[in-house]
Order: C-alpha cells, then sequence, then structure tokens
C-alpha cells in the first residue's frame, strides 16, 4: 500500500482523538493561580460558575504544609470523616501542592481538604462531569450519516466544517506524500 494512502487513513483515524483532546479544558480549582485550593473560597459557587466534561483536568494549586486533596465518595464528602486512619471513603490522595485531576468518567466527583477543620469550614468541591461538553459529543470516524452510506468522505472525516477542514488536511498530506520536493526533505 502506497505511503501516501496509509499517511491519509492514519490521519483520518486520529483526528477524532487529537480534536478530543484538544477541545479539554483546564480548571484551576478556585480560579487563583498559586493558590486556588485555600480556606474562604466558595467552592459550591465555583463548580456552578463551570460546565465539566469528560476529558476535562481539574488543577489544585496550594501551601502543601497547610492543605491537601482528597478524592472521596459522597457521604464522606458530606461528613467530612475520613474515620481514624484518613481513608474511610477516600478514592485518592494528593499531597504535591500542584495536583492534576483528569475528569476521565461522566459521573460525580467529590474532594475535600482533610486536614483538621478545614473540610468542615467549606473546603469542599463537588462536580457533576457530563459526558461530552457544550459543544456536543466529538464526530467519530464511524459514524454513519442520514444517507447510510458510511464510507462517504463526510463520514470518514466527521461532521460539519471541523470535518471537511481534516479533509482537506489529509488531501494536503497526500499531495505533500507524492511530491518530489517534499520526497527531497526527507
Amino acid at each position: 500500500m502506497p505511503r501516501s494512502i496509509i499517511a491519509a487513513v492514519l490521519l483520518l483515524l486520529l483526528w477524532p482523538l487529537c480534536h478530543h483532546r484538544a477541545s479539554a479544558a483546564e480548571y484551576v480549582v478556585g480560579d487563583v493561580v498559586g493558590s486556588g485550593w485555600d480556606s474562604g473560597v466558595n467552592y459550591a459557587a465555583w463548580a456552578r460558575e463551570h460546565t465539566f466534561a469528560v476529558g476535562d483536568v481539574l488543577v489544585f494549586e496550594y501551601v502543601s504544609s497547610q492543605h491537601n486533596v482528597y478524592e472521596v465518595n459522597e457521604s464522606t464528602y458530606k461528613s467530612c470523616d475520613t474515620g481514624a486512619g484518613g481513608s474511610n471513603g477516600v478514592r485518592a490522595m494528593y499531597t504535591s501542592g500542584y495536583d492534576t485531576v483528569v475528569l476521565a468518567e461522566a459521573r460525580a466527583y467529590w474532594f475535600i481538604c482533610n486536614f483538621p477543620g478545614h473540610c468542615l469550614g467549606g473546603m469542599k468541591l463537588a462536580v457533576n462531569v457530563s459526558a461530552s461538553g457544550s459543544g456536543g459529543p466529538s464526530p467519530a470516524v464511524s459514524q454513519t450519516q442520514t444517507d447510510g452510506n458510511s464510507n462517504s468522505a463526510a463520514s470518514i472525516a466527521g461532521e460539519g466544517r471541523r470535518g471537511w477542514v481534516a479533509l482537506g488536511l489529509a488531501l494536503v498530506a497526500i499531495v505533500l506524500m507524492n511530491c518530489p520536493s517534499f520526497a527531497a526533505w526527507q
């Protein structure tokens, strides 16, 4: 199989993955770079200002000698009680002072600071993650158009303007792969 066809097929197959990752948002929790995860922030109000989707990233920035981040279950979030060993209802513990959490699933996530009194003082965050952002789902390579022809150009590249841009880029790649001057650069 010629290199140009392989390159075009790979580009078309990988484009939705690149598009999805590029659309992920990164949120500094509390919106204050360097000290967003701190006492005195209304995290319920902060969460209401944002829409979270699968693939988005929460960034917790804080002074590690004063705070931490525990991902917990709902009952531990409500009670602020991780138990004597500090592990009751805990899904993950973060203590670096700069922690990133990828929201990998469509579900509710609950976070608390487990330093004494901090969670009870309001240092806790609940976010609901949807399967896709407000723009709808990312186009899929195998998506069938209403005409039922899954081999159409729009079906392969995805719906809408972005799909046609990807198809155009694939065609440019094919042309460049067959261009004598491009071959000289390799």
